[in-house]
């Protein structure tokens, strides 16, 4: 197990633990919480070795290896699949050293040998296949798999560390807010296999729902100590808010019985006849234990001005064409035919798969991108406050928080402006802080406040809550909840879609249209979808190996069929027969997997449920995530036999 004894770590003058101490059992799945610079990072840092601690001890087992996500990739002109399995560094090095054994001629057989056993037992043969599944799960197309790492943008190269990390074997997983870059269909995928995962997880997130999936305990950093809280993070914070009530139950107590000894002491400690009572109640006083008073942790009040003025309809697209054109000047479309119309008051979610088009639509709405054919009609009076990743690197960072906001309002007085940072939270000496050192959080609030202090009525935010703390995306549904604006919300913080939208668009297939259901719904659409896709990928795999018999028939019928009829026919005979236990293999393969795929399917349904994650059906939850992993794997297993066996069919062929 891990266990942190007296633990102390200091940066700077600035105390993260005092003397904490903590327990992970072996297989637990611990979610990290607490405000940003509280040291979760720090701590992650701490375990692996990248500082050390300033007293104390964290002992953690020696036989364990420790896999965490690289938050920085070197530019690389390797392919993502050979990316990804690279992270199985013991792999690399067994495949090195065998090829290097079969380059050398004086090579020792029994050492060649003992490679091939170690290869066979780190799965080196699935390798490809397993990195295959990762990049598949987190949303990358087998057009991708190969493409450079070079070729990919910052969110999907973080994608890429994520996939690199998850292959390599491990009993200690580390994850630093792995779903910053991910769409809905992605963190769904992740849940299912981290629930699948035997090892130990210590995961930070700030995504409420991701954490209640996924963590079994939670640590949460108050006031440099580490309290264990049993579940995932609505369990928290009943048994934190009851923590704090009690807290301050003991807390109010001990003031009431302090200020009562204080007084005694105070009254009575120049009368020589109580003086030896004064006395014991000055020890009393110093003997009892002092409570910290309970402090609120968050100064984050964001609002959102109510716009002056609200047009109905606002936007109306009418058979627009949407998408981007490359460097090259070629014209790429995504999206085709969309007629939808946003009104007065609209608070629309936008879901779909990633690369499905859900950015372009929301560059083009926001008239970042130019429409490609159609219309996008806009009323008089609308303003769009549009939010993306990109708006942190609008900042002006050598300028400050005050700076920024008093270019937008140079006639507004500086308290006003004041005020409003505040409740970004943005208060005191912050204010006039320069943006450089600053988190990727406060950037983000920053960037968000800039953006509704103009008053708009439309507002369109593509993940707005990346980087953002707990406390802070709590402020910010809540202010969105409140908005009395127009909004389209692109997210996959399940609980702030769920709290501030009231309908969907779907993007799917180069189209957008509106979503008659609710996040469970979508839920069973992407399992579904997924099945289809699976569907397509076999039969364009029965398509390809018909196509291959075919191709070899067309060639044969350039050759002078009359000179060599006899040669053919023997040929024939020949191929019948080293073909005919191939065949039969592969028709067992191909039965089996079908079998596998349809329990897959109805267990992607079946783990889809909600329900299922009740504690009344823990024993099923644990079962049917447990089958699904064996299923996964068989597939892979018979998709890789399968390959196998056409690479042997397509080599019997005559070239």
């Amino acid at each position: 197990m891990i266990r942190a004894s007296g633990l102390t770590v200091r940066r700077g003058t600035k105390v993260l633990l005092d003397t904490t101490e903590f327990v992970v059992h072996p297989g637990e799945r611990v979610g990290f919480v607490g405000k940003n610079g509280a040291g979760k990072s720090t701590l992650f840092a701490l375990i692996q070795h990248e500082i050390e601690a300033d007293a104390g001890s964290l002992d953690i087992p020696a036989g364990w290896r420790v896999a965490s996500v690289e938050q920085e990739i070197a530019s690389s002109s390797i392919a993502a699949r050979e990316f990804v399995i690279d992270g199985d560094v013991r792999l690399r090095q067994l495949q090195a050293q065998r090829l290097e054994a079969e380059n050398d001629p004086h090579a020792d057989g029994a050492r060649i040998a003992e490679l091939e056993a170690e290869l066979i037992e780190a799965d080196a043969w699935t390798a490809a296949s397993r990195a295959e599944q990762l990049l598949a799960g987190l949303g990358f197309t087998p057009a991708q798999w190969m493409q450079p790492v070079d070729s990919f943008s910052g969110g999907w190269r973080m994608r890429l560390a994520l996939a690199r990390a998850l292959m390599a074997p491990s009993e200690l997983l580390l994850l630093d807010e792995p779903t910053n870059h991910l769409d809905l269909d992605a963190m769904l995928w992740l849940e299912r296999w981290l629930a699948a995962y035997t090892g130990t997880v210590l995961l930070i997130s700030h995504d409420t729902e991701f954490l209640d999936a996924v963590a079994q305990t939670i640590l949460h950093f108050d006031q440099g100590k580490l309290n264990r809280y049993k579940g995932g993070y609505q369990d928290f914070v009943i048994q934190r808010a009851e923590r704090l009530r009690q807290g301050k139950i003991a807390y109010d107590r001990q003031t009431r019985e302090t200020a009562r000894l204080q007084g005694f002491i105070d009254r009575f400690k120049a009368k020589a006849s109580k003086a030896k009572q004064a006395q014991s109640r000055v020890k009393a006083l110093a003997r009892m234990e002092q409570l910290a008073p309970i402090h609120a942790e968050s100064g984050i009040d964001i609002r959102i001005p109510s716009p002056e003025e609200m047009p109905d309809p606002l936007l109306v697209l009418d058979d627009m064409q949407a998408g981007y054109t490359t460097d090259s000047g070629e014209v790429v479309t995504i999206l085709r035919n969309v007629k939808l119309m946003v009104r007065g008051g609209d608070r629309i979610g936008i879901l779909g798969v990633n690369g499905a088009g859900k950015s372009t639509l929301v560059k083009t709405l926001a008239g970042e991108l130019d429409v490609q054919a159609g219309s996008r009609r806009a009323s008089r009076g609308l303003e769009v406050g549009y939010f993306a990743q990109h708006q942190l690197d609008m900042l002006d960072l050598e300028s400050s928080p005050l700076q920024h906001l008093a270019r937008l309002a140079p006639d507004t007085r500086e308290q006003e402006l004041r005020n409003y940072l505040g409740g970004f939270g943005f208060g005191g000496d912050r204010v006039t802080d320069t943006v450089a050192p600053m988190s990727g959080g406060e950037k983000a609030r920053l960037a968000l406040s800039l953006i509704v202090w103009q008053k708009p009525n439309l507002l369109l935010l593509d993940e707005p809550s990346n980087h953002l703390d707990v406390e802070t995306r709590e402020a910010l549904t809540r202010a969105l909840a409140e908005f009395g604006g127009s909004m389209l919300l692109v997210s996959h913080d399940r609980h702030l879609l769920r709290t501030t939208v009231d309908s969907f668009w779907i993007v799917a297939d180069g189209c957008v249209q509106a979503f008659d259901g609710d996040l469970e719904d979508y839920r069973d659409w992407l399992t579904q979808h997924q099945a289809n896709a699976r569907r397509e990928d076999a039969a364009a795999r029965q398509a390809l190996r018909n196509d291959t018999g075919a191709t070899a028939e067309a060639d044969g019928n350039t050759i002078d069929r009359k000179q060599q009829k006899r040669e053919e026919a023997e040929q024939r005979q020949r191929l019948a027969i080293l073909r005919k236990p191939i065949d039969t293999k592969l028709a067992k393969v191909e039965k089996e997997l079908e079998q596998v795929q349809t329990k897959i399917s109805t267990l992607d349904i079946l783990i889809a449920d909600p329900d299922l994650y009740s504690d009344t059906r823990r024993q099923e939850r644990v079962a049917s995530l447990s089958e699904h992993g064996e299923l996964t794997k068989r597939a892979n297993q018979l998709e890789d036999q399968w390959l196998t066996l056409q690479t042997e069919l397509e080599a019997l062929m005559p070239s």
